[in-house]
């Protein structure tokens, strides 16, 4: 149901924000259902800047060697293999400073891609997914991340509290085995070199095993791109690449797993694609599900994204492989439960420009807190000094930005 205690009328996206408290700033929820007014802010294609990589030991290294190289999976593949032998790193607050050390690399070279204007946002591909598919959240999915203004740029941080922290750590058995899904998916799907079938680790491991799950591991890829008129940086993990690496996006590949149509009962959950054979398969990725591989692809431009479908068990029955810029079209028009990109955009702009008005020509150290609720919208404040104390956790930093590259971007001033 949805609430509207901060707003009794219909707003818009583009609709201002407005003062709740003189600390607190409110910017209210959209209207999923309208259209945006005016033109939809244009979203520019990515740029790739630079590729690292996180070794077995987390140590962030600007090479590639965690980078891994697309197969196909084999029929019928058992993602429950090798569950006992994950190494699942522990949950822990997440931080920026990876993807600041890589932004630090590119501005020190003079990234030809970085000359076209100021970068206005530096966040990970997470943070940006929840703020653009915002309009279409359901009840459950709130979310606050931290924010800080130096040098006329924003910094998103994600903010967990201890209790969420703990909740990751301590999934329930099933849910912790249906997360394992997904990683096992990806070691079927991917390879250390391309065009070479994976051989076998261990005995007992099954044709098609690309190597037992390490998520301390992982190949990210940061990407200049601009949502109107804020030019942003953005980094995410990426699962693998089809044939070859170019330096660019284009052979990136997200890998996706979801649960097979079990019964009339889950149709509505699903949408539907509109050539025949797809058409079954799609039916089986509920429209929020599609939404957030959508955006997850498209805010790093990963051109395709390969979806394996699984019963409760963990097996494969199929795959079917989907580009990423023609979803939107899948859903357009389809009942209640489409989404369109152009509100998440209009949505996303209108945030960008909100926290600006807000924090423009604050104090830099200042650090600030997004809540986001559900049919509700946003609401902004400043932390005060115990708060900003938990975010720096007794490390060196300046809010949530390491010393070292606080002095860096002053120095710069």
């Amino acid at each position: 149901m949805s609430k509207r205690a901060l707003s009794e009328v219909d707003d818009t996206v583009a609709s201002p924000a407005k003062r709740l408290r003189h600390d607190t700033q409110q910017l209210a929820y959209p209207s999923p259902t309208s259209a945006p007014r005016g033109p939809t802010p244009p979203f520019q294609q990515p740029t790739q800047l630079i590729s690292f990589s996180y070794t077995p030991e987390r140590v962030l290294e600007f090479d590639d060697s965690a980078l891994r190289y697309f197969v196909q999976p084999p029929n019928g593949a058992q993602l429950g293999h090798a569950y006992e032998r994950w190494n699942r790193r522990p949950e822990s607050r997440p931080r920026i400073d990876g993807l600041l050390r890589a932004f630090s690399t590119v501005r020190a070279k003079s990234h030809p891609a970085l000359a076209s204007g100021p970068v206005g946002v530096v966040s990970w591909r997470g943070v940006m997914t929840r703020i653009l598919t915002a309009p279409y959240a359901e009840e459950r999915d709130g979310w606050e991340l931290n924010v800080m203004s130096v040098g006329g740029v924003l910094y998103f941080e994600e903010f967990l509290s201890e209790a969420r922290l703990e909740d990751k750590n301590n999934l329930e058995p099933r849910q912790r085995r249906q997360t394992y899904f997904g990683y096992a998916f990806e070691s079927y799907c991917t390879a250390d070199k391309p065009g070479v079938p994976n051989v076998p680790q261990h005995p007992g491991d099954p044709p098609g095993w690309g190597g037992d799950v390490d998520t301390n591991v992982q190949w990210c890829s940061v990407v200049r791109t601009k949502l109107g008129d804020t030019r942003m940086v953005i980094g995410g993990e990426v699962d693998c690449v089809r044939d070859k690496y170019t330096g660019t996006t284009d052979t990136f590949v997200e890998l996706k797993t979801s649960l097979v149509i079990r019964g009339p009962q889950d149709s509505v959950k699903f949408e539907k694609y509109s050539e025949c054979i797809a058409r079954l398969l799609l039916l089986m990725i509920g429209y929020r599900k599609l939404l957030k591989f959508y955006m997850q692809s498209f805010l790093l431009g990963v051109p395709e994204i390969l979806v394996g479908f699984r019963t409760p068990s963990g097996q494969v029955t199929t795959t079917q492989t989907f580009k990423t810029v023609e979803i939107p079209r899948l859903v357009r028009g389809k009942g209640p439960h489409a989404w369109d990109p152009s509100v998440c955009f209009a949505w996303g702009d209108a945030f960008l420009e909100f926290l600006k008005t807000q924090i423009r020509d604050k104090e830099e150290r200042t650090v600030w807190r997004v809540a986001f609720r559900p049919k509700v919208g946003v609401e902004l404040r400043v932390l005060d000094d115990k708060e900003v104390e938990g975010v720096v956790a007794g490390e060196e930093r300046v809010g949530f930005l390491p010393q070292w590259y606080w002095d860096e971007v002053v120095t710069e001033k």
